[in-house]
Protein backbone atom coordinates (compact mmCIF):
# COMPACT_ATOMS: atom_id res chain seq x y z
CA UNK A 1 0.00 0.00 0.00
CA UNK A 2 1.72 3.21 -1.16
CA UNK A 3 2.43 5.88 1.56
CA UNK A 4 0.89 9.17 2.60
CA UNK A 5 2.07 12.00 0.70
CA UNK A 6 3.47 13.43 3.68
CA UNK A 7 5.32 10.43 5.00
CA UNK A 8 6.69 9.68 1.79
CA UNK A 9 8.11 12.98 1.60
CA UNK A 10 9.60 12.76 5.21
CA UNK A 11 11.33 9.06 4.20
CA UNK A 12 12.17 10.42 1.40
CA UNK A 13 14.24 13.15 3.18
CA UNK A 14 15.50 10.93 5.96
CA UNK A 15 16.91 8.87 3.19
CA UNK A 16 18.90 11.52 1.68
CA UNK A 17 20.42 12.97 4.66
CA UNK A 18 21.89 9.55 5.10
CA UNK A 19 23.31 9.76 2.06
CA UNK A 20 24.52 13.33 2.53
CA UNK A 21 26.62 12.52 5.79
CA UNK A 22 27.87 9.48 3.90
CA UNK A 23 30.10 12.07 2.59
CA UNK A 24 32.13 12.16 6.07
CA UNK A 25 34.00 9.07 5.32
CA UNK A 26 35.59 10.56 2.88
CA UNK A 27 38.65 11.96 4.78
CA UNK A 28 38.49 9.00 7.29
CA UNK A 29 41.13 6.74 5.23
CA UNK A 30 43.34 10.20 5.34
CA UNK A 31 42.78 10.44 8.77
CA UNK A 32 43.83 6.86 9.77
CA UNK A 33 46.43 6.92 8.31
CA UNK A 34 45.52 4.51 5.19
CA UNK A 35 45.74 7.55 2.69
CA UNK A 36 47.87 10.55 1.76
CA UNK A 37 46.14 13.66 0.72
CA UNK A 38 47.22 13.18 -2.47
CA UNK A 39 45.73 9.74 -2.81
CA UNK A 40 42.60 11.38 -1.13
CA UNK A 41 42.45 14.08 -3.50
CA UNK A 42 42.64 11.21 -6.51
CA UNK A 43 39.85 9.08 -4.73
CA UNK A 44 37.83 12.39 -4.59
CA UNK A 45 38.32 13.20 -8.53
CA UNK A 46 37.49 9.93 -9.52
CA UNK A 47 34.21 9.50 -7.49
CA UNK A 48 33.35 13.44 -8.95
CA UNK A 49 34.27 11.83 -12.90
CA UNK A 50 31.48 8.69 -11.77
CA UNK A 51 28.99 11.45 -10.53
CA UNK A 52 29.50 13.38 -13.47
CA UNK A 53 28.92 10.25 -15.90
CA UNK A 54 25.95 9.16 -13.82
CA UNK A 55 24.25 12.64 -14.38
CA UNK A 56 25.12 12.44 -18.04
CA UNK A 57 23.56 9.59 -18.54
CA UNK A 58 20.54 10.49 -16.60
CA UNK A 59 20.10 13.59 -18.21
CA UNK A 60 21.31 13.69 -21.51
CA UNK A 61 20.86 9.69 -22.33
CA UNK A 62 17.80 9.23 -20.37
CA UNK A 63 18.86 6.18 -18.27
CA UNK A 64 16.75 6.37 -14.83
CA UNK A 65 16.33 4.25 -12.10
CA UNK A 66 14.95 3.65 -8.65
CA UNK A 67 17.59 5.58 -6.83
CA UNK A 68 17.41 8.64 -8.70
CA UNK A 69 13.31 8.58 -8.52
CA UNK A 70 13.94 7.85 -4.32
CA UNK A 71 16.43 10.65 -3.99
CA UNK A 72 16.08 13.73 -6.34
CA UNK A 73 13.37 15.96 -5.77
CA UNK A 74 11.10 17.75 -8.36
CA UNK A 75 12.84 20.59 -9.74
CA UNK A 76 15.85 18.46 -9.51
CA UNK A 77 14.35 16.56 -12.38
CA UNK A 78 15.45 18.10 -15.61
CA UNK A 79 18.70 20.07 -14.10
CA UNK A 80 21.80 18.92 -12.10
CA UNK A 81 21.20 17.07 -9.12
CA UNK A 82 22.18 17.53 -5.96
CA UNK A 83 24.77 14.96 -4.83
CA UNK A 84 26.48 16.00 -8.22
CA UNK A 85 26.84 19.61 -6.63
CA UNK A 86 27.44 17.73 -3.32
CA UNK A 87 30.54 15.98 -5.21
CA UNK A 88 31.75 18.98 -7.02
CA UNK A 89 32.19 20.99 -4.09
CA UNK A 90 33.71 18.27 -2.16
CA UNK A 91 36.42 17.82 -4.74
CA UNK A 92 37.28 21.57 -5.05
CA UNK A 93 38.08 22.05 -1.50
CA UNK A 94 40.15 18.58 -1.01
CA UNK A 95 42.08 19.70 -4.40
CA UNK A 96 42.91 23.30 -2.96
CA UNK A 97 43.59 23.36 0.10
CA UNK A 98 45.45 20.98 2.85
CA UNK A 99 43.81 18.80 5.09
CA UNK A 100 43.43 21.29 8.05
CA UNK A 101 40.69 23.41 6.40
CA UNK A 102 38.98 21.17 3.54
CA UNK A 103 38.40 18.33 6.08
CA UNK A 104 35.81 20.76 8.27
CA UNK A 105 34.68 22.63 5.15
CA UNK A 106 33.77 19.10 4.07
CA UNK A 107 32.16 18.04 6.90
CA UNK A 108 30.11 21.03 7.45
CA UNK A 109 28.22 19.71 4.50
CA UNK A 110 28.01 16.46 5.19
CA UNK A 111 27.27 17.05 8.95
CA UNK A 112 26.03 20.28 9.80
CA UNK A 113 23.70 20.42 6.13
CA UNK A 114 21.30 17.82 7.48
CA UNK A 115 21.20 18.57 10.75
CA UNK A 116 19.89 22.14 9.78
CA UNK A 117 17.67 20.39 7.29
CA UNK A 118 15.70 18.59 9.54
CA UNK A 119 14.94 21.58 11.71
CA UNK A 120 14.02 23.90 8.45
CA UNK A 121 11.30 23.05 6.36
CA UNK A 122 11.88 25.98 3.89
CA UNK A 123 11.41 25.66 0.40
CA UNK A 124 14.55 26.01 -2.20
CA UNK A 125 14.46 29.77 -2.04
CA UNK A 126 13.45 30.69 1.37
CA UNK A 127 15.77 31.65 4.30
CA UNK A 128 15.92 29.09 6.63
CA UNK A 129 14.10 29.47 10.08
CA UNK A 130 16.93 30.73 13.27
CA UNK A 131 16.76 27.60 14.37
CA UNK A 132 18.39 25.86 11.71
CA UNK A 133 20.72 28.72 11.13
CA UNK A 134 21.68 28.78 14.78
CA UNK A 135 22.53 24.56 14.81
CA UNK A 136 24.49 24.96 11.45
CA UNK A 137 26.97 27.34 13.23
CA UNK A 138 27.23 25.47 16.49
CA UNK A 139 27.90 21.66 14.07
CA UNK A 140 30.20 23.84 11.82
CA UNK A 141 31.97 25.95 14.90
CA UNK A 142 32.76 22.26 16.57
CA UNK A 143 33.63 20.57 13.42
CA UNK A 144 36.30 23.13 13.01
CA UNK A 145 37.66 23.55 16.15
CA UNK A 146 38.87 19.80 16.49
CA UNK A 147 41.10 21.12 13.66
CA UNK A 148 41.98 24.70 13.81
CA UNK A 149 42.91 24.65 17.69
CA UNK A 150 45.27 21.71 17.00
CA UNK A 151 46.89 23.20 14.43
CA UNK A 152 47.13 27.17 15.30
CA UNK A 153 46.51 27.04 18.75
CA UNK A 154 43.81 28.33 20.84
CA UNK A 155 42.90 32.46 20.27
CA UNK A 156 44.69 31.78 16.41
CA UNK A 157 41.95 28.49 16.00
CA UNK A 158 38.63 29.46 17.71
CA UNK A 159 39.11 32.62 15.16
CA UNK A 160 39.12 30.75 11.95
CA UNK A 161 36.96 28.24 13.14
CA UNK A 162 34.30 31.12 14.03
CA UNK A 163 35.08 32.75 10.53
CA UNK A 164 34.22 29.35 8.71
CA UNK A 165 31.32 28.88 10.66
CA UNK A 166 30.05 32.28 10.14
CA UNK A 167 29.89 31.83 6.27
CA UNK A 168 28.87 27.79 6.23
CA UNK A 169 25.66 29.41 8.02
CA UNK A 170 25.02 32.04 5.94
CA UNK A 171 25.69 29.64 2.75
CA UNK A 172 23.32 26.99 4.27
CA UNK A 173 20.34 29.11 5.58
CA UNK A 174 20.46 32.20 2.52
CA UNK A 175 20.54 30.59 -0.90
CA UNK A 176 21.94 33.39 -3.60
CA UNK A 177 19.24 33.59 -6.09
CA UNK A 178 20.36 33.91 -9.77
CA UNK A 179 17.92 35.06 -12.10
CA UNK A 180 15.40 33.63 -10.25
CA UNK A 181 17.29 30.16 -9.00
CA UNK A 182 18.36 29.42 -6.02
CA UNK A 183 22.04 28.40 -5.63
CA UNK A 184 22.16 24.66 -4.20
CA UNK A 185 23.72 24.69 -0.75
CA UNK A 186 25.77 21.53 -1.72
CA UNK A 187 27.58 23.67 -4.14
CA UNK A 188 28.21 26.71 -1.98
CA UNK A 189 28.78 25.52 2.02
CA UNK A 190 32.14 23.94 1.57
CA UNK A 191 33.59 26.52 -0.75
CA UNK A 192 32.32 29.09 1.61
CA UNK A 193 33.34 27.45 5.16
CA UNK A 194 36.65 27.00 3.37
CA UNK A 195 36.81 30.74 2.36
CA UNK A 196 36.07 32.01 5.74
CA UNK A 197 39.13 29.95 7.35
CA UNK A 198 41.18 30.66 4.73
CA UNK A 199 40.66 34.61 4.71
CA UNK A 200 41.36 34.42 8.80
CA UNK A 201 44.10 32.82 8.43
CA UNK A 202 45.68 35.27 5.87
CA UNK A 203 44.70 38.13 8.02
CA UNK A 204 46.18 36.58 11.04
CA UNK A 205 49.68 35.87 9.52
CA UNK A 206 49.46 32.05 10.47
CA UNK A 207 50.41 29.13 8.06
CA UNK A 208 48.71 26.31 6.45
Amino acid sequence: MPLPAAEWRAEVEFERRLVHSGGTLYPVPYLLGWFTWTETRYFLVAALAVVLTLEFLRLVVGFDHALYQKLIREYETDSIAGYALYQVSMTGVVLLLNPTLAIPAMWMLSLGDPVSGALGDNDATEAKRPAAWIAMFLVSLSLALLFTVPAFGTGVGIAVALAGAVLAAIADGLPPIIRGVAVDDNLTIPPAAAGGMLLAVTVLGVGV
